[in-house]
This record gives structure tokens, C-alpha cells and sequence, in this order.
């Protein structure tokens, strides 16, 4: 019996023939979707950085997998990557660009190099990831996913950088659907609001943002846990869905999205004044990067240089 994912290639080839890039795939939603898809018999290119958490992922999963490091911001590497991929497994059906980062801090006083890397990788690591592996997609007619976020309806602050990309990432999804919806191609955007991952739990134990996030009111501030993303992500790939919601409440708040941004300022009146004075104390502590950065991956990704 064919296996569900051949789905993703617009033929009726088996599920083992299938070849799934998964970008940002050392942990979290990347590591779990490369699992479970690889557990359908599909193969799995695992890329990004952290090579070393990555090939734990892929000795993991066995040998439908396989890691190449790459930096989502980097031509090169990512020319790279892929190449190799299209030499190792002969071809790419699907890619999911789910590398992302995010810092924590208000714009007056984030550290600019932090705050400039998340749109970096999280905007232009779509952009990059897609274009570079686009022809290999394009000969097999195959799916595109990028992994967006509740950000990206609702923009509360402190998240100026991260929501700012995850919104571009949406636009940007929805328009290169329509470039590539005649040559076969799909392309779907998901939107998963808190989920318990490294990104999420190391923002949750910053001392000024944490507890921001956690006076977030009912669905807005709840953490849902990484098993339910990674089964309402993989129907949805499944499906070459469009969009993709997690829980799917998100997608309802979407026909409201007009009313957040004014319901977000009221709700801040009271709690930023205090959280802009902390932050302001946390930099002058710890200095401006130290106090910005959050999560392994954001770590790993923001070793550059200060910016002016």
C-alpha cells in the first residue's frame, strides 16, 4: 500500500521514494517532523546547524536520514546542502523551512545584531531555502512548507523582530503559491501558536520576558505540548495542505486579526512600563546580547559581529 506522504510528490510513487528536506531540524519541530516522517519510509535531509545534535537525530531515525550542515543565511552553504541532498537521496519532493530563532527584548534597547538575525534567518532563510531548492522541487512537482507562527496574526510586544518575519513569511508564502501553483508546485504556510520547545522554554525563563509571556490572557499566553504540532504538521503535509493552524482555534483568529493589534496596546498599558524599566536593569547586568538571546538555536545562530 502506498505510503500517505507520496502524496507530497504529485505522483503515485511509494512513500520510500519520497525525499523530505526538513531545514532547523536539530530539535524541536524540525528533529520530530524528520522522525515521523521518517517513520512512514520516507527519506529525510536534515539541515542546518548543530551538526552534531542533527546526526544524533539522524543515527536516530536510521538510514533514511541524513544531516548536512548549513546556515539558512549562507548561499553557499545552502547551495551546498542541497546539492549534496540531490546527490545522496536523487531528488526533493518536499522542503520544510522551519529553521527560526527569536530574541527577547523592546526595540529602544534589544541588542541590533540580535534583533537583525532573526529576520535574517527566520525571513530571508525562507526565502533562501526556497529558491535554492525550488528546481529540484519543480522536476517532481512537489510541496513547499514554511513553518510561520501565531506571531505572525498577533504582535505583542518585545516581539517586534519575530513578528515582523513570521508576518513576512505568510506574505511572502502567499505569493509565491501563485507564481507556482501552474507548474505543479504547492506551497503552505503553518502558524503553531506556544509550543513546548527549546526556543519557547528558554523565553519563558528570561527573568524580564518570561514573566511578560506569562501574563499573556487565556489561549494567547497557553504552551501547547511539541506532540500535538508535530501530529496536526504532519496531516497537514500529508495533505499539501495551504495553511496549516496549531490547535487550529489560530485559524479562526485569524478572521479577527484586525481587532488584535488594538486589544494587544491595552492590554500592555499596564505591564510594559515595568517590563521596559526590567529589561533596561537586565542589560545593564548581563550587556545587551546576553540579555537578547534565547534558545540553543538562536545561540548558534547569532555568533556575529556587533552591529553599530
Amino acid at each position: 500500500m502506498a505510503n500517505p506522504l507520496s502524496r507530497l510528490t504529485g505522483s503515485r510513487r511509494a512513500g520510500r521514494d519520497t525525499v523530505v528536506l526538513i531545514t532547523g531540524a536539530a530539535r524541536g519541530i524540525g528533529a520530530g517532523l524528520a522522525e515521523r516522517i521518517a517513520a512512514t519510509g520516507a527519506k529525510v535531509a536534515l539541515v542546518g546547524l548543530e551538526m552534531d545534535e542533527m546526526r544524533a537525530v539522524a543515527e536516530r531515525i536510521g538510514p533514511n536520514a541524513h544531516a548536512w550542515e548549513a546556515d539558512v543565511t549562507d548561499w553557499a552553504q545552502l547551495r551546498a546542502a542541497v546539492a549534496g541532498v540531490v546527490e545522496h537521496f536523487g531528488g526533493i519532493d518536499t522542503v520544510i523551512a522551519n529553521a527560526g530563532i527569536a530574541t527577547t527584548g523592546f526595540v529602544r534597547s534589544v541588542d541590533p545584531a540580535a534583533f537583525e538575525k532573526v529576520i535574517e534567518v527566520d525571513l530571508l532563510g525562507v526565502w533562501r531555502t526556497f529558491r535554492v531548492a525550488l528546481p529540484h522541487v519543480l522536476e517532481r512537482k512537489g510541496y513547499l512548507l514554511a513553518i510561520s507562527s501565531f506571531a505572525a496574526i498577533a504582535h505583542p510586544p518585545g516581539m517586534a523582530n519575530y513578528t515582523a518575519a513570521k508576518a513576512g513569511v505568510e506574505a511572502f508564502c502567499n505569493s509565491l503559491r501563485a507564481e507556482v501553483r501552474h507548474l505543479g508546485v504547492r506551497v503552505g504556510v503553518a502558524h503553531p501558536t506556544w509550543i513546548r520547545t527549546d526556543l519557547v522554554e528558554s523565553a519563558d525563563a528570561h527573568p524580564v520576558f518570561g514573566k511578560l509571556r506569562a501574563g499573556m490572557p487565556g489561549l494567547f499566553g497557553k504552551t501547547y505540548p511539541l506532540e500535538l504540532a508535530l501530529e496536526q504538521l504532519q496531516a497537514g503535509i500529508e495533505r499539501r495542505a495551504r495553511t496549516i493552524h496549531v490547535p487550529r482555534w489560530v485559524g479562526a483568529v485569524k478572521l479577527i486579526r484586525s481587532l488584535l493589534p488594538p486589544m494587544i496596546e491595552l492590554g500592555a498599558r499596564l505591564r510594559v512600563p515595568a517590563a521596559d524599566r526590567a529589561a533596561l536593569e537586565d542589560i545593564a547586568a548581563r550587556g545587551a546580547r546576553e540579555a537578547s538571546v534565547t534558545g540553543h538555536g538562536g545561540r548558534a545562530a547569532t555568533a556575529l559581529e556587533a552591529v553599530d
